[in-house]
């Protein structure tokens, strides 16, 4: 079984809580993104971004000095967005690293797919975003299947707690009869399923600490998360989706 999450736009630099263990599998790749994005202007950067100058310019001015080889910090730590902070990683004990490490693939417009443990720098790039690169029009042009291909070798059941924009690059590949299994997390509005997205956020968080602590190998373990704030809706759920309602 794999999950698959989305990464997160604040990120920061640890070199200290846990060291890095492998490079990124298509840090080739990676560095041609980073050799287009250095052709932009900083208008281009800034609309590509769509960002204020207060976040557009230190992210410009990194961009030209980025090192895709030093100063490296495990992608399970760079990240730092509300969906990391409710995993907490940092405290995870040795069994759920190890689960993380064999099931955890965080996806990702500038490294394609990451191990929790790969050695990554801070970079601002979304997978949704409209960059021309090698030939090709945008981002899911670029790397078509091969987040997939590096994703599973075999017919395994893939658990998606990423967002709609990142489980684009894994969903139209998928192989005859192979689960891939959505869990939401919504909330009843008019007797509608609404999804908040903060909210959806700091529950993916928490779900992949569940999965990890509970040493989860198979789709039905989902449904046993024990959250206070989320109840599992058999009458919601579909065989493609297991949905969560909010409580509060």
């Amino acid at each position: 079984m794999k999950i698959i999450i989305a990464p997160a736009k604040k990120m920061v630099v640890d070199t200290d809580t846990f060291g890095c263990e492998d490079t990124p599998k298509y840090l080739a790749q990676t560095q041609k993104i980073l050799a287009e994005l250095r052709q932009l202007s900083y208008i281009q950067a800034k609309t590509l971004w769509h960002c204020s100058d207060k976040l557009a310019q230190p992210n410009y001015d990194w961009l030209q000095r980025l090192d895709l080889t030093r100063q490296l910090t495990p992608a399970l730590l760079a990240f730092s967005g509300i969906q990391y902070q409710y995993m907490a990683p940092d405290l995870f004990t040795t069994p759920a690293l190890n689960y993380v490490r064999a099931n955890l693939r965080i996806l990702s417009g500038f490294y394609g797919i990451l191990r929790p443990f790969d050695g990554i720098v801070p970079y601002r790039l979304e997978m949704q975003a409209k960059l021309p690169i090698a030939g090709k029009p945008n981002l899911y042009a670029f790397w078509q299947d091969s987040l997939y291909q590096a994703l599973t070798p075999t017919i395994e059941p893939i658990v998606n707690l990423a967002s709609q924009e990142y489980a684009k690059t894994i969903q139209p590949y998928l192989r005859p009869q192979q689960p891939f299994i959505t869990v939401v997390f919504a909330s009843l509005v008019a007797g509608k399923l609404k999804t908040k997205a903060t909210l959806a956020k700091m529950a993916r968080g928490e779900m992949v600490r569940f999965l990890a602590e509970h040493q989860a190998t198979t789709i039905a373990a989902i449904k046993n998360f024990d959250h206070p704030d989320w109840l599992f809706s058999p009458t919601h759920s579909t065989p493609s989706e297991i949905v969560f309602i909010y409580q509060k």
